[in-house]
């Protein structure tokens, strides 16, 4: 599970407080008939390269905004179906786990705060079953770690996400679509980002 549930989280650094969100721009189709998925994403997201999963696209404009896929390894996990994770909130657990191992710090205040929001499952119109979970994880830090005194050390917001993540599974394999966006251009994009998560789909490969 680690496996399929680690991937590069862009921009640790926050940019929540300068994001704009850009209005509806359209859709374009990633169809990866290799891995054997496909996805839509806004047409004015741009692709980047060596981000750790196996393809990535972010906002331009909203730096924090991006969205990824992930894959278990093809000789390391035989699943069955998406149920092989629990069910829905089972699944939650493990993703949320996976989002706080990969956002540990060693700097000194840093705290996490987070929670599951939703979790679903449907049969999509290719009639394969699939997850969705939404969590929110916010990061507090002190504004001077090295501080003393604890009145010195004031804790401030660095940042506020919506994790969206839609899990399924063909080829033995498990496939997770993740996306992450700031919670004040979630509640502007929301309808678009949905759009994202309901266009994903696991399909055959044939060799």
């Amino acid at each position: 599970m680690a496996l399929i549930l680690s991937s590069y989280i862009f921009s640790e650094a926050g940019f929540d407080n300068i994001a704009f969100a850009q209005q509806s721009v359209g859709f374009r189709e990633y169809i990866d008939q290799f891995d054997g998925y496909s996805l839509k994403y806004p047409q004015n997201w741009i692709q980047v390269r060596g981000a750790g999963a196996d393809i990535f696209f972010r906002d331009p404009f909203v730096l924090d905004e991006n969205v990824s896929v992930e894959l278990s390894s093809p000789s390391s996990s035989n699943y069955k179906s998406v149920e092989d994770l629990g069910p829905p909130e089972e699944a939650a657990e493990k993703v949320l786990k996976q989002y706080l191992t990969e956002f540990m710090s060693t700097r000194i205040g840093v705290r996490r705060e987070s929670n599951i929001i939703s979790t679903s499952s449907r049969v999509a119109d290719d009639g394969k079953l699939y997850y969705q979970v939404e969590v929110n994880i916010k990061s507090y830090a002190n504004n001077n770690e090295l501080a003393v005194m604890p009145g010195e050390r004031v804790v401030r917001l660095e940042w506020n996400r919506r994790y969206l993540s839609v899990l399924g599974v063909e080829n033995n394999r498990l496939y997770e679509l993740r996306l992450q966006t700031p919670e004040n251009v979630f509640v502007q994009e929301e309808n678009d980002l949905r759009q994202v998560m309901d266009s994903f789909r696991v399909n055959k490969v044939t060799v």
